[in-house]
């Protein structure tokens, strides 16, 4: 198993936890990404796992419809990027993405890794479910998102950095870095 494939396993069991652990009542409560609910979030997350899909198999992603169920709709996108994963041909597939072409494990591995967990974090915070993240995962994350500053917050889908508390540990100063208040 690759370090992508190995985090990929970590950070999507945590983002299940979080959809399975969700009371029923919690998924129309504001999340730390501005206008979105709870359900808006994991929404994000099963399509931004769908279009990573659809970029590898050259089709267009489905939205997710708003009655769906979505630990459904999450467990069948997670099972489907596991499933590419497993297949060497699949995994090593260039495919584009927002930071050039790479192969499909790399895209899952940087961006679609990165995404879901800095979505936990806001599942969590919005649901009142535990906030605290793989931290080697965090670590990656850090790594190869803060040389992106600038370009990460072009499309607005960064807000602008928040500093983070003296002594902040290495997850405070990401979450700050993207522009979430902890």
């Amino acid at each position: 198993m690759s370090d992508n494939t190995d985090r990929y396993e970590r950070v999507s069991a945590e983002f299940t936890a979080r959809v399975q652990g969700c009371p029923t009542d919690r998924w129309s409560s504001p999340s730390p990404c501005e206008g979105w609910s709870a359900r808006d979030v994991a929404v994000h997350v099963v399509e931004t796992h769908r279009r990573v899909l659809a970029g590898l198999e050259g089709g267009e992603a489905v939205p997710v419809p708003p009655d769906a169920d979505l630990a459904t709709a999450w467990g069948d996108a997670r099972r489907a990027v596991q499933a590419a994963l497993a297949d060497p041909a699949q995994a090593g597939q260039a495919v584009g993405g927002p930071f050039g072409p790479m192969s499909f494990e790399q895209l899952v591995g940087r961006m679609l890794c990165s995404d879901t967990l800095v979505h936990t974090w806001d599942l969590s915070r919005a649901t009142g479910q535990g906030e605290q993240l793989d931290p080697a995962a965090v670590q990656v994350t850090v790594e190869w998102i803060t040389p992106l500053d600038e370009r990460i917050r072009v499309s607005g889908g960064f807000g602008p950095k928040v500093d983070p508390p003296p002594g902040a540990d290495a997850q405070t100063t990401l979450l700050c870095f993207l522009g979430r208040r902890v």
